[in-house]
């Protein structure tokens, strides 16, 4: 298990053979809630074995607005920024996005992290942690991406974990997850696990 912005650190105790999940923030904004929300997931899932689970903040990544002029279909990258987000990208099996809602749809910094790829993406099954101030827990921010994913090649998971109030929930640096949450985030990990097979066996033809 990792926790690092560039993926860059893997622990000596993890098989081999165990998926590589990227945990991605995805809020860019000042006095955002999101790091602290990826560093609850990837604590949570640090004890298993099946899963090599890292962080990729957008924030840190730093990635402009969509500016290839290619399509990303083509695979084409002039920019090193695009290049290295490729490469982030292309070695996870998976990822878990944490994402808030904003005006009930995902912030532009997911969305355009998502375009500015395309095969990358591919086969690859997406799990989400949304969060939101109101009572909606991020719900429609999830179901937005859900269609973006999907059209990416994804496989979006259904199980999924939705922090409600989240301003009542973070403080110094934790949150402190409601009831149900963990239990919520362990069969999101779970779904994730199974559809990795599958997975690299449709990424291998």
């Amino acid at each position: 298990m990792s926790y690092v912005a560039d993926m860059s650190v893997t622990a000596p105790t993890t098989p081999a053979d165990a998926a590589q999940v990227a945990v991605v923030v995805a809020s860019t904004r000042p006095n955002r809630h999101g790091p602290t929300i990826g560093q609850w997931v990837i604590d949570e899932l640090a004890d298993r074995t099946d899963l090599d689970v890292s962080l990729i903040d957008l924030a840190a990544v730093g990635l402009p607005l969509l500016d290839e002029p290619e399509p990303a279909q083509s695979g084409v990258y002039v920019h090193a920024h695009t290049r290295a987000w490729s490469a982030l990208v292309d070695a996870a099996d998976g990822f878990v996005f944490v994402t808030p809602e904003h005006n009930r749809a995902m912030p532009a910094s997911l969305k355009n992290a998502l375009d500015c790829l395309y095969g990358e993406w591919a086969h690859k099954p997406a799990g989400f942690v949304s969060y939101s101030g109101g009572s909606s827990g991020g719900v429609r921010a999830v179901e937005m991406t859900r269609q973006v994913v999907s059209t990416l090649s994804m496989l979006p998971i259904n199980e999924m974990v939705n922090l409600a109030r989240i301003d009542s929930l973070v403080g110094d640096g934790t949150l402190r997850a409601p009831a149900g949450a963990t239990d919520m985030l362990s069969g999101l990990a779970d779904s994730l696990a199974t559809h990795f097979a599958a997975s690299r066996l449709l990424r291998s033809r």
